[in-house]
């Protein structure tokens, strides 16, 4: 059995322990799903920087580094963006909400049908995006181990699900802080190798094949520049809307959701610095390397080819580690959430009429989950079945057709409240419209006949413009519906007026939580993954002992001690006592 299996298997025993550790911390729907709004700030930053993190990553956006260089910074820059908007204003409006699920607050604010609409059009777009996380993360584990992808998909996923349906939201979140530290740990020992083996950041941007800023395959700069105002339009839409934004559902408080958002924003400005060196390497200094990749993606396997050549023995494994965890808070929001809004917003309130113990909800949510997880593995191997097709482009078309329209009803309408309840599933209908002209039936050649364009549109321009294209159209008559349904607003029912009036009330209400009961959970979580991560860090450390050079040694030293230290300190900040505890709070 090779090293690298063994450090994998390992790492396996990690998740499995924290879903088994957190068990205990889940009585109720909303720790199943939310952690019962009780979570601190690092945790639910680091799951809220790792919803927009998975072996895709490694893959496609590798990929696509490897090809056009610089230009995939701007999509994570963009990330960042919506991340800032969060801090700034958004953060603590979603926590404040006070709700389990994202479509309870629909519900709020638009009625119960727009509920249904919303729960039923929502999962497609969620469980596709994790069925091409889980299709990412199969690409580099086939290739490591020399495993059939479509095994791996199998396996991968019923690993992951075995974890999410044991420790629930608790395992989920503990997991992703684990497997942030775990990660760029591991990427600044590869960004470190590159920048000395590529003689600096200057060296092995001067050897880069093609153009570095604006990359290869562009005619038409100007469409490139539409492509970069339309991606911050979308990530800030992406971001910044509750349905998309239900991580910060599981802060403790107002002020943790903004810290949390604070923490999300910082690794998603400094992360792709250190992200696609490696990939910007191999472009430098091993150009025809695809062809020996061809089969796991070519170009997609950028980041494991820089692993397997240029890292020291054992590295690969500890990599593979970190891309099953990162896959496992991507498929979150295609199995716990998906489940939560399941149980919450159509088992609960329309098959048992309010009338399931919490209890029976629990072994529901479990059993919604495993569900969940089986649609995301068929999806997975429906997406390995078309190679043709680049991972980046599957996963930027799906956000642009699929999942904006959903979010433009959400985001305008705790802006604009006078609109009838119809307004939201009828901008749903007309988005669906909207994504059919701009995403399927508009091409190349319309274009190109329309402008009269004198060369032909690049596969990669014609990727790039069709997203810019479709997001604009969203904007204009998706968003304009939305706008125009407030000249048909005639008022509520005193019903529904209530409910809209508690949504906007919630929505300005700070949420505390300082209390002793809130202090010893506070605790409980540093001691816990504190203990965690420093076995982690105390194993990855001991990896020195692998048979490498000197170099190879150090690297193994490097990574384990940034994980050891944060272990440390987490330890160290559990034994501390909170001096100042208020005698009351306002939660939920």
């Amino acid at each position: 059995m090779s090293i690298d299996i063994v450090v994998v298997l390992a790492y396996f025993v990690f998740l499995i322990a924290i879903g088994w550790m957190f068990r205990t911390f889940t009585s109720s729907t909303s720790d199943y799903f939310r952690g019962g709004g009780k979570m601190l700030w690092w945790m639910v930053g680091a799951t809220a920087f790792m919803t927009q993190f998975s072996a895709w990553t490694f893959t496609g956006a590798a990929g696509k580094a490897f090809s056009d260089g610089f230009a995939i910074v701007i999509l994570f820059l963009a990330n960042a963006f919506g991340y800032f908007m969060n801090y700034i204003y958004f953060a603590p409006k979603f926590r404040q909400l006070r709700v389990v699920t994202a479509i309870e607050a629909i519900k709020k604010r638009f009625g119960r049908t727009s509920e249904q609409f919303f729960t039923w059009l929502g999962m497609p777009d969620s469980l596709i995006s994790a069925g091409v996380w889980l299709n990412g993360l199969a690409i580099f584990v086939a290739a490591v181990f020399n495993i059939p992808m479509e095994t791996t998909i199998i396996f991968t996923g019923v690993v992951l699900v075995i974890m999410a349906v044991t420790g629930g939201s608790w395992a989920v979140v503990a997991s992703d802080f684990m497997q942030m530290l775990v990660i760029m740990a591991v990427t600044i020992t590869c960004a470190i190798a590159a920048y000395f083996h590529g003689g600096g950041l200057t060296n092995i941007i001067g050897n880069f094949h093609g153009d570095f800023v604006m990359g290869s395959n562009l005619n038409y700069v100007s469409i490139f520049l539409l492509w970069i105002v339309f991606i911050f339009v979308k990530q800030f839409g992406v971001m910044n809307n509750s349905i998309n934004a239900y991580r910060y559902l599981c802060a403790k408080d107002s002020d943790n959701a903004r810290k949390a958002a604070g923490l999300a924003c910082i690794l998603m400005i400094v992360g792709p610095l250190i992200w696609f060196l490696p990939p910007w390497y191999v472009n430098a200094f091993m150009p025809d390397f695809a062809e020996a990749y061809s089969s796991v993606g070519g170009a997609d396997a950028a980041y494991l080819a820089f692993v397997q050549n240029v890292m020291p023995a054992g590295m690969v494994g500890l990599l593979m580690s970190a891309m099953f965890a990162a896959t496992m808070s991507s498929m979150d929001s295609g199995l716990n959430r998906n489940a939560g809004i399941f149980i919450r917003n159509f088992y609960s309130p329309i098959v048992r009429k309010e009338a399931a113990s919490e209890k029976e909800l629990i072994v529901a949510s479990k059993a919604a989950t495993i569900f969940m997880g089986i649609v995301i593995i068929s999806i997975g191997l429906f997406i390995n079945s078309l190679r043709h097709l680049s991972l980046f482009d599957i996963v930027l078309n799906i956000g642009a057709l699929i999942g904006f329209p959903m979010l433009i009803p959400v985001l305008l309408g705790m802006w604009i409240r006078n609109t009838p309840d119809w307004a939201g599933w009828g901008t749903l209908v007309v988005g669906g419209v909207v994504s059919y002209v701009f995403g399927i039936a508009l091409t190349a050649d319309d274009i190109q006949n329309w402008f009269g364009l004198d060369q032909a549109l690049t596969g990669r321009e014609w990727a790039d413009l069709k997203v810019g294209l479709s997001l604009a159209a969203h904007v204009v008559f998706t968003g304009g519906f939305f706008v125009a349904s407030t000249m048909f607003f005639k008022g509520r029912s005193p019903e529904r007026e209530a409910e809209v009036t508690e949504l906007f009330r919630d929505w300005n209400t700070p949420v505390h939580a300082n209390t002793e009961e809130q202090h010893n959970l506070d605790t409980k979580q540093r001691s816990m993954l504190g203990n965690l991560i420093s076995v982690a860090g105390f194993g990855i450390i001991s990896m020195a002992m692998i048979p490498n050079d000197i170099s190879g040694r150090a690297l193994f030293v490097l990574c384990g001690t940034i994980v050891l230290v944060a272990g440390i300190l987490l330890v160290q900040a559990a034994r501390k006592p909170n001096k100042n505890i208020p005698a009351e709070a306002t939660t939920e």
